[in-house]
């Protein structure tokens, strides 16, 4: 059962007698705060998501992984919508005192947030989603994003016109950064001097932004664009169709948003991660760190459907390629690069 509130009410229900014990103010009068009622044994899961659950991108898969982890679990679960930056510790603080067992922060944004709450709650365990921190009830789950980025990369190099690639994110952070180098490695692997700019729009829902964004990469004569947003991603891919240039889908498989300029999407089955992770908490046997997983799980990491305009020898080369990483003939290590800390290619 699922019981949507108004945006200012939070209602807890004890799981035998349904009744309201608790009503609390939400964390922004923009959000939405909902409670699913399913916990057999006591079990309670959270997620504080920056965006809405119905973007067919980055929050849906969150939501989607929440229930998920209801059904394998018996989990009572809740989540709150389009959680300000300015909101984050007021929305985890608020679950942690109700008594959620896991708390899911999902986006690397969350993570001073996260760092902030959890040493007030040791009983409550934080998982922050594409962060880069860890502690004593601290994990973060990442996806290896430089991998998928890094099979677009050499897909963008073999279709580019221009020898000029773009890539587009809603903020510049650790797991951003990430997938930009792999897809920069990636098409370097094909055309060492081709250029590769990026753009952050500061906000990863708003079209308008978004848009914007596309059109400027565009008239700067990039002809492949490689986004990471959310509620915007699918204007992004409509407006490269729209002009005529290729564009790569991100968390969903995108190819039905925009078939003409949709060479592939790298897939992240962040719902199976968040279940995973959930289950573990559940067994007692998350700990306290980095939880990387790459193209070794093709359930959770994979590209999605190739669009028509991709040769066959392309897809043939990205898939010898994306075998070879998981082969670990491919690997990426720790490196520096013009003085920064990031991850170089290595063959082995």
């Amino acid at each position: 059962m699922t019981i949507n509130y108004s945006r200012r009410q939070f209602f807890l229900y004890g799981s035998a007698t349904f009744a309201t014990s608790l009503l609390l103010k939400a964390c922004s009068s923009n959000q939405t705060q909902t409670l699913t009622s399913a916990g057999r044994e006591g079990f309670k899961i959270a997620i504080a998501l920056p965006g809405v659950i119905t973007d067919k991108a980055w929050n849906q898969s969150g939501y989607e992984g929440v229930n998920l982890a209801k059904q394998k679990l018996g989990a009572e679960i809740a989540y709150v919508e389009q959680v300000a930056q300015a909101d984050q510790t007021e929305a985890l603080t608020d679950f942690a005192r109700k008594g959620y067992n896991v708390v899911f922060a999902h986006g690397g944004q969350f993570d001073a947030a996260v760092e902030q709450v959890a040493s007030q709650f040791p009983n409550t365990f934080f998982i922050a989603v594409n962060g880069s921190i860890k502690g004593e009830n601290i994990a973060a789950l990442r996806i290896d994003h430089l991998q998928g980025s890094y099979l677009c990369g050499i897909i963008g190099a073999s279709m580019t016109k221009s020898n000029k690639l773009a890539y587009i994110a809603g903020q510049e952070f650790a797991a951003t950064q990430e997938e930009l180098r792999g897809f920069e490695l990636g098409a370097k692997s094909v055309k060492p001097n081709i250029q590769i700019i990026s753009t952050f729009t500061g906000d990863w829902n708003d079209v308008a932004k978004g848009k914007e964004a596309t059109l400027a990469l565009i008239s700067s004569g990039a002809d492949v664009i490689y986004q990471w947003l959310d509620n915007a991603s699918a204007t992004v891919l409509q407006t490269a169709s729209d002009k005529g240039i290729y564009a790569f889908g991100n968390t969903k498989d995108q190819l039905d948003i925009a078939p003409k300029a949709v060479l592939t999407s790298a897939v992240k089955r962040l719902d199976l991660a968040i279940a995973y992770l959930a289950e573990l908490a559940r067994k007692k046997q998350l700990k306290g760190q980095i939880h990387s997983i790459g193209l070794e799980r093709p359930d959770i990491l994979s590209l999605g459907k190739f669009g028509t305009i991709v040769p066959e020898p392309i897809k043939q080369k990205v898939l010898t390629t994306k075998q070879e990483i998981v082969d670990k003939k491919i690997i990426f290590e720790n490196c520096k690069d013009g003085g920064k800390d990031t991850r170089c290619l290595k063959k082995a």
